[in-house]
């Protein structure tokens, strides 16, 4: 990595002839040290440039104002109320008054919003609703990580590869610089600022008092009010002291190190990487129109079964339709990525001499990028099939998101060699955070059970044992089998919500909020023994 800050001052040539002599009226300069003793100066150490921590270091942070510190407690106090009982819509109360405070603290420094920071910030929110909607885990995870990553962008403003891929990284720094940020503000309100913060205090503190006392006074004059109360505020007890503690501390800490981020962000599009050594058109063309022939007879061969080749292919091969379908799709998987990554050390060391090194990179990789696409294609396809005869899972719905997500950055590719390549980096963490946003919003325990019902319709074939393992999104789907599949196919989800006991409605989602009035409805009914037989506690291996 190089910088683009210049490197240090270079020593100007001394004139020649010069002997430390003046003319005219100009005082005598003293002759250097050595001037005549071969220059040893060349061999002195030499000031050294920036690195790259002090590259991406910006300007000393703006005072933290007094919104942002109420913002940050806020947010420690919503997270030990709201997240003790799990992850819901509580999950975005509690982040609502850290968006608030680091706004307030880009403000502070004179930053803007700009369309890219409002974008990434809305699809933050959005994926932060994934949690409050859906009830599987899995999805939720990879919400909250890529809003974790949305979030990171919409702080740096990051445009380039380095701070695309390295802007989660400056919560780090932020976490730990934010506590003297911090404690900088608190020294400074605690004399000439007391006057203004400390009537806030007491106004609050009595605020809370007046609400408890008569919060209670009310709920013991009335059952209905009482139960409203109780429904709407959160259940704290003693013995959960300690982790509403810890979420106190851990939501005030992602908070403050939030609004540090946005008050003075690590400058990651400072970082610069060197392009590699151009190689000939030749000894970088070849082994690409080789890999592209090779591509082209395979894709070939697939283009031939998918119209109707099947027959042939499978007589001469030994294998099963669903066998055939499956052997293949893992493979054509790890080829699609693999040829990112060929994509990607190509244009590294892409000859880019003229104009005509420019067309025959674009002519190379972009036929590379046209039959990477059959090969997703084919891929799908042949998940498709295997699908079709043994049932859709979490890891097949899965892999084919990603693969389809791969076909969309490689289209990405093609698209910014014809447009220009400077949006790219952007491009490509918005198509992955979207893809998880679609991902959530389409609800994967909900599409396997809804293929899987549709499947059991079609030939009345069910793998009972593998719901037991879904979340309460797959309720709706698995309602419309009839008895005594349906409560089978429901009774480990509906054990594990009777575990659960009663979930307070910030910690609840709406899949599970709708799954709960199903089983209130129609309840479970079918005993032990009668799934047992139809296979409901079998164990089973996914792939």
């Amino acid at each position: 990595m190089s910088d683009n800050t210049g490197g240090p001052e270079q020593a100007q040539p001394e004139a020649a002839g010069n002997t430390g002599a003046t003319t005219g009226n100009s005082p005598a300069q003293p002759p250097r040290p050595g001037a005549h003793a071969g220059g040893w100066q060349a061999w002195q150490p030499q000031p050294a440039g920036p690195t790259w921590s002090t590259l991406v270091r910006s300007a000393e942070a703006a005072p933290i104002r007094t919104v942002t510190l109420v913002a940050v407690l806020a947010t420690g106090l919503a997270a030990a109320l709201l997240l003790g009982d799990g992850m819901g819509p509580g999950l975005l109360l509690v982040v609502v008054p850290a968006v608030v405070g680091a706004y307030v603290a880009a403000c502070a420094a004179g930053r803007g919003a700009r369309p890219w920071t409002l974008a990434w910030a809305i699809g933050c929110l959005a994926l932060l609703a994934i949690p409050a909607l859906r009830d599987s885990a899995w999805p939720a995870a990879l919400a909250i990580l890529a809003a974790v990553l949305l979030g990171a962008l919409a702080l740096h403003g990051s445009r380039t590869w380095p701070g695309v891929l390295l802007a989660p990284l400056g919560f780090l720094d932020s976490a730990v610089s934010g506590v003297a940020w911090l404690l900088k503000g608190l020294r400074a309100r605690g004399g000439a600022g007391k006057d203004r913060w400390l009537p806030v205090a007491k106004a609050t503190a009595v605020a809370l008092v007046l609400l408890v006392l008569f919060g209670a006074l009310f709920a013991s004059a009335d059952a209905a009010f009482a139960d409203l109360l109780g429904g709407l505020m959160p259940d704290v007890s003693v013995e959960d002291g300690p982790i509403r503690f810890m979420l106190f501390v851990l939501g005030a800490f992602l908070a403050l190190a939030a609004a540090r981020t946005a008050a003075a962000p690590l400058r990651w599009d400072r970082i610069t990487v060197s392009p590699g050594k151009p190689r000939s058109r030749v000894e970088w063309a070849l082994p690409l129109v080789v890999l592209n022939l090779l591509f082209a007879g395979f894709n070939a061969v697939q283009l031939a079964v998918l119209f109707g080749g099947y027959r042939k292919v499978l007589e001469s091969t030994g294998l099963g339709y669903a066998e055939y379908a499956r052997q293949g799709f893992w493979q054509l998987l790890w080829a699609t990525l693999l040829t990112l990554v060929v994509i990607a050390l190509a244009l590294r060391w892409a000859p880019r001499a003229g104009a005509g090194d420019r067309r025959l990179v674009r002519a190379v990789l972009g036929v590379l990028c046209v039959m990477t696409l059959v090969v997703v294609a084919s891929a799908l396809r042949r998940m498709d099939l295997y699908v079709e005869e043994y049932g859709l899972t979490r890891l097949r719905v899965s892999v084919a998101a990603m693969e389809l997500w791969l076909g969309l950055v490689i289209v990405l590719i093609m698209a910014a060699g014809l447009f220009g390549a400077r949006w790219l980096p952007r491009a490509v963490a918005g198509s992955a955070a979207a893809a998880v946003l679609v991902f959530g919003l389409m609800s994967p325990d909900g599409m396997v059970a809804e293929r899987n019902v549709a499947r059991y319709e079609a030939d009345a074939k069910i793998d009972l044992a593998y719901f037991q393992s879904l979340s309460a999104d797959a309720v709706p789907a698995l309602d419309r089998l009839p008895e005594p599949q349906r409560s089978c196919a429901l009774r480990g989800i509906n054990d594990e919500m009777s575990r659960a006991g009663d979930v307070p409605w910030y910690a609840m989602s709406l899949g599970e909020y709708r799954a709960r009035r199903i089983l209130e409805e129609r309840p479970v009914t079918a005993s032990y023994e009668v799934c047992s037989r139809l296979g409901a506690f079998g164990t089973r291996t996914e792939y």
